[in-house]
Order: structure tokens, then sequence, then C-alpha cells
């Protein structure tokens, strides 16, 4: 048996053959795609594509599989090379090229929920000064925003604690609007009932199910009843409103003063740095200088490894992959959008070529935005 010495000496003479051959490879692929560019020929050719991998798994033996991942990723990276030459996705090049700059002043901007919302205050945070419309639901502000009667929406898409906002998100699949920023706000929650109720009164407690859900383990360890509110502040609200001793509101210590309830415990939640991250959507593409999110949704052809694939293609560029998130596509059964967020700006020529060639190869791709993901000083 030869012994380690010797078996490294010959795993670097088999790398340096296999990096030749390599290179070799990769000079035909670019001679290819200088034919495809002439004569007009698709890059993806998923046929042919399942045709070599089919027949190297079948030569690799024992190493069958491996081989076929190999392979796959060598086609990946043929295919990237040949999509640069060709310079694909002219369309998607040309709008992100000419995305303009975020209007600072004289704006609409639309939030879910009344004053003392959490959403209100993340709209105030990221439009300072500007006129904020409020609605009772997502689909409104969804709705405001396609009308025209406001420039842009802000919403809730992800709680540290509670995990995402699944029907924002469904609404962001079915608009396509973009995403032009964002904000993660702390958030901190208390519970809030009547000036002459004592906490020993409070039975139950109502809140958005996102907040009860953060706040899951204080409302379990006392013995209260969640009953669900279309928002934290609509709960304050309603609390004030039905003057019901054995009720409180979790809402934000803001929420409390505005509907003039008595603070009966703070920090309820289970998390102590429980933070909502808050998107803004616009029908315009906005992306400023410094913008470092990017945010993709698109569904994946009927083939075997090609989530992996596409993974293989932002870990090759080095990208920090932030965010997956898959929803059923309407209508469609078994059949899934996918949401993805990552960082890096389409200032870099890589990332740019990248968004090109997905656009080109991804069914139902749409490029949602470049843009900042702001830090709230609470």
């Amino acid at each position: 048996m030869k012994d380690l010495s010797e078996l490294r000496t010959e795993i670097d003479s088999i790398d340096n053959e296999l990096i030749d051959l390599f290179i070799r490879r990769m000079d035909c692929a670019k001679e290819v795609g200088f034919y495809k560019k002439e004569n007009n020929i698709p890059v993806f050719n998923a046929e042919r594509e399942k045709e070599i991998l089919d027949t190297v798994e079948q030569k690799g033996g024992e190493y069958g599989l491996y081989a076929r991942l190999l392979y796959s990723n060598v086609m990946e990276l043929s295919r990237s090379l040949q999509h640069n030459i060709m310079q694909s996705g002219s369309e998607l090049r040309d709008k992100i090229t000419n995305a303009k700059r975020r209007p600072a002043q004289s704006v609409r901007a639309a939030y879910q929920g009344i004053k003392g919302a959490n959403s209100f205050e993340a709209a105030q945070k990221l439009f300072p000064g500007a006129e904020l419309l409020n609605y009772d639901s997502f689909d409104e502000v969804f709705s405001a925003v396609d009308s025209g009667e406001v420039t842009f929406g802000v919403l809730p898409v992800e709680n540290s604690t509670a995990g995402s906002v699944s029907a924002v998100y469904d609404l962001i699949l079915k608009h396509r609007f973009f995403i032009v920023g964002a904000l993660d706000l702390k958030i901190d929650h208390c519970l809030a009932g009547l000036k002459q109720s004592d906490f020993s009164d409070i039975e139950y407690v109502w809140s958005h199910p996102q907040a009860l859900s953060q706040c899951a383990d204080y409302i379990q360890a006392n013995k209260l009843t969640p009953v669900p509110s279309a928002n934290t502040a609509v709960a304050a609200r309603d609390v004030a409103k039905e003057k019901r001793l054995n009720v409180a509101a979790i809402c934000t210590e803001k929420a409390a003063e505005e509907y003039g309830l008595k603070i009966l415990a703070r920090h309820l939640q289970s998390e102590e740095s429980n933070t909502t991250r808050f998107i803004v959507i616009s029908k315009t593409l906005y992306i400023e200088e410094n913008a470092n999110k990017i945010s993709l949704c698109f569904s994946l052809p009927h083939v075997t490894g090609s989530l992996y694939s596409l993974l293989c293609r932002f870990s090759s560029h080095g990208l920090n992959l932030t965010k997956i998130e898959s929803r059923p596509m309407q209508g469609k059964e078994f059949n899934y959008l996918f949401y993805l967020d990552f960082t890096g700006s389409v200032n870099d020529s890589g990332i740019l070529d990248l968004l090109c060639q997905l656009s080109e190869e991804m069914p139902e791709f749409s490029f949602l935005g470049n843009y900042t993901e702001e830090q709230a000083n609470n």
C-alpha cells in the first residue's frame, strides 16, 4: 500500500492533468458560445445537458453520482461563459443601468394599521416628513401603490422570532413590484390595559398573530388567552374602546400612550433581540449608490438538482444568501415560486452578469431590486 505522501503526489499529478483538460474544455465552450451568438442559438439546451449527465453517470461506475455532480458544475460554468459572450439578459441589464435614485422629498407612503403600529413607526423612520397613509390590510397597501395613490408601501416581511409574514411574500410574488429599501426595527412589546385595571384582572390578550407568537412564552406562563387582532395598535385602540377590565393589548409603549392605556408589564417578547424586517415597495425601480442587498424571485426547471445547481452559481461568486422562501404557485399544483435575498450590488459586473444569465434561464424570473437595509436607532 502507498503511503500518504505518495498518494498526495499522485493526486497532485492528476490535478495538473485535470486543470489542463478543464482549460481545453472551457476554450471549446467559448468557441461554442461564439457559434451560438453568430447563429442566434440559445445558450441553455436542457435535453443535451441531460444526455451528457446521464452518460457521465453511467461511465462513472461506482463514482457515477459524484461524476454527475462534477460535470453539472462544469456545465454551469460553461453556460456562464457563453452567456457573457452573448451578452444575455440585455432587457434586464438596460433596466438596471437606467434605474433612478429614490426621491427624498414630496412622497406619499402607505402602511398597514393605524398610528402606534410598528409599521407606522417603520414608515416614519424610512420617510421622515413624508405624508403617511394608513390602510386596513397588506393587500390594500399593494393596491394603493399599484393605483399610484402612493409612491411607496412599507410592509413587514420577517420577524427574528416568529419568522416570515407569508401573506406579504405571497403579495410580493403576485405583484412583482420592486423592493427599494428595507429597515430592521427592534420590537419591544408591553401589556397595556385600562387605567383602572390591574394585572390580576387580565384574562385575555389581544394583538396581531405575529405579536402573539413573539410573546407566546409570556402568554402561556401567565395563563392568558390570546385573541388575534388586525394589528398591535388596533388591539390597543379596541381595548380602550371596549373598556373591559379583563382584556389587555400586547403592543408597543407608543401605542399604549396613543390610546390612553396603562402599561401593566414590559418586555414580553420571548427573545430580547426581537426584530422585524420591513421593506419598501414601489412600481418604479430605484437603486441607491450604496445598495447592498438584492432580491429575486423565480421558479425552477423540473430537472433533478436544479436548486442545487442554482445555489452553486451563487457560491462560485462568493455571494452570501440571507433568505430563501418558497411559496406555492397559484393554480399550479406542486409548483413553487422561490424568493431569494443575497448581499451584493449590481455595480459589481460579475453580479450583474449573473442576474442577466438567470433572467434567461429561470422560469418566472423577476429582479425585485437592489437596495440598502438600514438598522433603526430605537
